[in-house]
């Protein structure tokens, strides 16, 4: 089963960028570094390129993956036409923020100063950071901050001391995720509103990611000796070493799947990457099985 969740408002925020795009000098466009291309929305590049505007991807979340997939992953955003690349996480982000108007503004020379402000569309996923980063660039608290996807409703336009001019908009997915793999990644993020997946199926994607590229973390949480074993017996000894038991000896599989997920998206596993550029160089099947949205 694909994983997908379009829930209303997305269809109206999609409306307003289609129609910002025309105000605007460039994107600024926020993915998470665990998860780059799955969290990249395809409809902003259809858009911005029709306009010719440039984009400033930043990979946030970079303190929470992996550190060598983080360096491919900037220089692959890098070797796209008309697109710059920063990573940005806990470790540097007030850093980073500082540097933001300087960056916009060598993607645009030609809007300098108070009178020919830079305007920029910021855009991302949900959950992805980009309500903290624009409250970064305001020093104060504009836009509401929260774990849960699709906190921010309805696009604000707002002026920085800088001299940018930033539109803000929802957190933005896209109708059909063309990858399953994708989908499950994330709801691993925890990027999609939680009745569009079952919390052991994203658990169970995410054992089994972890046994192929990073045993030594998976086995080093959890204090498992044997990772040649299937998936669910592995899945079902997390349970038991976490204690999420239920009567008669059973584990509590939701307990056990929450964990997992928990334990992910908050850095606790270690530093993960639930994707390489080479996962993406085979084509998307050719349907996919929706859900409805909520």
């Amino acid at each position: 089963m694909s994983i997908q969740w379009f829930p209303g408002h997305m269809n109206a925020a999609r409306k307003a960028v289609a129609e910002t795009m025309a105000k605007v000098d460039l994107v600024i466009e926020l993915v998470d570094a665990r998860l780059p291309l799955s969290s990249t929305n395809p409809m902003i590049d259809v858009l911005r390129r029709a306009r010719q505007r440039p984009a400033l991807k930043i990979l946030n979340k970079a303190d929470l993956a992996d550190p060598a997939l983080n360096a491919r992953w900037l220089a692959w955003f890098k070797a796209q036409d008309a697109t710059a690349a920063v990573l940005m996480g806990e470790d540097n982000k007030q850093a980073q923020v500082r540097k933001l108007p300087q960056w916009c503004r060598e993607l645009v020379p030609h809007r300098t100063g108070m009178e020919k402000p830079v305007r920029a569309l910021i855009l991302g996923i949900p959950n992805v950071g980009k309500s903290t980063l624009i409250n970064l660039l305001m020093s104060r608290r504009i836009a509401n901050v929260a774990d849960t996807p699709g906190v921010t409703k309805s696009q604000q336009r707002v002026e920085t001391a800088q001299g940018m001019i930033l539109y803000d908009t929802p957190g933005l997915l896209w109708p059909k995720i063309e990858r399953p793999e994708s989908g499950y990644r994330l709801a691993m993020a925890g990027s999609v509103g939680r009745n569009a997946y079952n919390d052991e199926d994203v658990a169970w994607f995410g054992v089994e990611l972890l046994q192929q590229r990073y045993p030594q973390l998976l086995a080093a949480r959890y204090g498992l000796d044997r990772l040649d074993r299937p998936a669910d017996e592995l899945f079902t000894e997390i349970g038991r070493k976490r204690g999420a038991m239920l009567g008669g000896g059973r584990i509590d599989r939701q307990k056990t799947a929450e964990l997992i997920l928990a334990d992910f998206r908050s850095g606790t596993l270690g530093r993960i990457s639930l994707e390489t550029p080479e996962d993406f160089l085979t084509p998307p099947p050719a349907e996919v099985e929706t859900l409805p949205a909520d």
